[in-house]
């Protein structure tokens, strides 16, 4: 059974380096691809039952969206190239999503991409990049 190796996408340019690095390396190493889409989503528990449907719909439109527009493409272009790519979107915190899913699949690594974001926010309350290499149970590569 090759090795899993979890690629996290959010549609920017940082997320498509950091596929074609994965690629790479996944090619290098004969191992499989696993490109993680994270759409954050909060559970509110005091919503009426409307707001509660409402949600939902736009949840099921969220990811028809996310699907059409960032997992199509990378599964496109890829096709055919070597390796072979699983694709998922899942709803949740950014890191926590990640290592769960890496966790679940036995990952030997994580790669994402970096936004070179250094505003206060950041500063303040630290990149997805950066979290993920804290805690992540995997060697965590960040391309820049």
């Amino acid at each position: 059974m090759p090795d899993t190796i979890v690629v996290a996408c959010d549609g920017s340019a940082a997320s498509g380096r950091a596929m074609d690095f994965a690629h790479a390396r996944a090619m290098q190493q004969k191992a499989d691809l696993l490109v993680v889409h994270v759409l954050e989503w909060s559970p509110y528990s005091f919503l009426t039952k409307e707001e509660i449907e409402e949600r939902h719909g736009r949840r099921k439109e969220e990811l028809a969206r996310a699907e059409t527009a960032i997992i199509a493409p990378i599964t496109a272009k890829y096709a055919g190239k070597g390796v072979e790519i699983t694709a998922m979107v899942k709803y949740g915190h950014v890191v926590d999503t990640l290592v769960e899913v890496a966790e679940k699949a036995r990952a030997t690594e994580i790669i994402s991409g970096r936004t070179g974001n250094s505003g206060v926010m950041t500063r303040v309350f630290g990149s997805v990049a950066g979290t993920l290499a804290q805690v992540s149970p995997v060697p965590c590569t960040i391309v820049p």
